[in-house]
């Protein structure tokens, strides 16, 4: 249960201290933690974040935020961001069970209203620029790839039904509209582009999606039709986007295009996935190597990168001997189970210094570290281990989630199929490619939140009262997003 003060706070402090920008199809934004600092992370919570996520449907983890302007004449929508599921949509009029037209603030106490903007129902009739999508369009044809469309003619309208995993559904027809973006053309000056996408109207909503906090869903997925395809496609945006993760304080930077500083390794994408999977190769514990033959077995691309999911999961037969290989290095601990979910022991020494790196290799000889800090929570005066047996999930897949992620840059390069991670300081800043005039812009990282991105030998504007006016409240390619607990 979200406690609406926590979002209102996060809010207002976000709209308040956020600098960004956008140059030629890329987009940079600040990000904090769904569950805060890494010391405050409750572990009964990753657990039933997890498992939510990972249950029987579609992925879909609570939330990061955007804003995004739709129609003609323009109107904001608040949309949840989700990386593990590909279909945009908003609620549309008519939607039931779907929320009135409320303010965020109002909704927490009325003499706040005037804080927000509404949040609005889609209504393609007050759109000069909608239309309804029909069965014979190539959007409908590539979204019904392997699914069924029960009496779907040329004629008539392509609709959608999406479920999620934890129990939520949406529901209704496909529309195709006109929305707005902020970003900074060559000339470091604030411009509007626009572009014409299809997305989902939707009709009937389930579970969290009646919450009257909520418009829609953007998914970042890799299929064809999800938003970011359909503006690489119009060359709108690069079909690039990467993050990395602060995980001492719970924020980050995420950005869209071509990241060229630092350099990176990358291993290929597997084909047709659902997710982003990879091929991993080994597992090293310091100087040991453990047997993942069994796992290896068949097409060996069952690694997926998942930075929704708070914790890592390995089948058994990985992650029993990866543990015990752990542990065999300090032979005298003596392990707990802690809410039958975590292995944990007491140790008062240092865990960098005492306890192996494991090393996780993959194809094209991209190698991921992570070290004790990373693999192991505090708990009262010992550590637990984050890592968990994916036989809760009823997978023998590895995922790779948030924890073994944190202080990485990650590069998903969808328009060459590959996947790039680097050892990196998530406080500090990245070089961003603008494919329109090769410029490459540094944009900063979770400590430089009253700083403006800066050009190569070039500041972008010298003066504090620029800085603050352009602070944009980015509506789609440089989401500002709300990380809500």
């Amino acid at each position: 249960m979200r406690n609406p003060y926590i979002i209102f706070f996060a809010l207002v402090v976000l709209v308040l201290s956020w600098v960004v920008s956008v140059s030629g199809g890329g987009g940079v934004f600040q990000v904090n933690h769904k569950f805060g600092r890494r010391i405050d992370w409750s572990l009964t919570d990753l657990k039933l974040h997890d498992t939510k996520r990972h249950g029987s449907g579609r992925l879909l983890a609570e939330i990061y935020y955007t804003k995004l302007a739709i129609g003609s004449p323009p109107r904001d929508f608040f949309l949840v961001v989700d990386t593990g599921s590909d279909v945009f949509w908003v609620n549309c009029a008519k939607c039931g069970p779907c929320h009135p037209t409320y303010t965020l603030a109002t909704l927490m106490h009325p003499m706040l209203s005037f804080l927000q903007p509404t949040l609005n129902l889609y209504d393609p009739k007050f759109s000069s620029t909608s239309s309804v999508v029909p069965c014979g369009d190539d959007f409908c044809t590539e979204y019904s790839k392997g699914r069924h469309q029960s009496g779907c003619s040329s004629n008539k309208v392509c609709r959608y039904s999406v479920g999620y995993a934890d129990g939520s559904t949406t529901a209704g027809y496909f529309v195709h509209d006109t929305i707005g973006f902020d970003k900074i053309s060559a000339n470091f000056q604030a411009t509007i582009g626009t572009a014409e996408v299809s997305f989902g109207c939707g009709m009937k909503v389930t579970g969290k999606f009646g919450n009257p906090s909520l418009d829609g869903l953007i998914g970042f997925g890799a299929s064809s039709t999800s938003l970011l395809s359909q503006l690489a496609s119009e060359g709108k945006v690069s079909k690039k986007f990467a993050h990395c993760l602060d995980g001492r304080n719970g924020g980050g930077i995420f950005v869209i295009g071509d990241v060229v500083q630092p350099p990176l390794t990358m291993t290929p994408l597997v084909a047709n996935a659902q997710h982003y999977n990879v091929n991993m190769k080994s597992i090293q514990v310091g100087n040991n190597i453990i047997d993942i033959s069994k796992f290896q077995a068949g097409d060996g691309e069952r690694t997926i990168v998942d930075s929704g999911t708070s914790l890592t999961y390995f089948p058994k037969s990985v992650l029993d001997p990866l543990k015990q290989t752990i542990l065999a290095s300090q032979p005298n601990l003596t392990t707990y189970l802690l809410g039958d979910f975590y292995e944990c022991f007491g140790f008062n020494k240092s865990i960098d210094d005492s306890l192996p790196t494991v090393t996780f290799r993959f194809k094209n000889s991209l190698q991921l570290n992570v070290y004790p800090h990373d693999y192991l929570f505090t708990q009262n005066e010992g550590y637990c281990f984050g890592w968990q047996d994916g036989a809760k999930f009823k997978t023998d897949l590895i995922i790779l989630g948030d924890l073994v992620l944190n202080n990485k840059l990650v590069l998903y390069d969808l328009e060459n199929q590959a996947l790039g991670v680097s050892e990196y300081d998530c406080s500090s800043t990245i070089g961003l490619k603008d494919e329109e005039s090769g410029s490459i812009y540094q944009v900063g990282g979770s400590n430089t939140l009253s700083s403006y991105p800066t050009r190569y030998h070039k500041d972008i504007s010298s003066s504090p009262a620029q800085h603050f006016g352009r602070v944009i409240q980015f509506i789609l390619l440089s989401f500002m997003l709300y990380s809500c607990v």
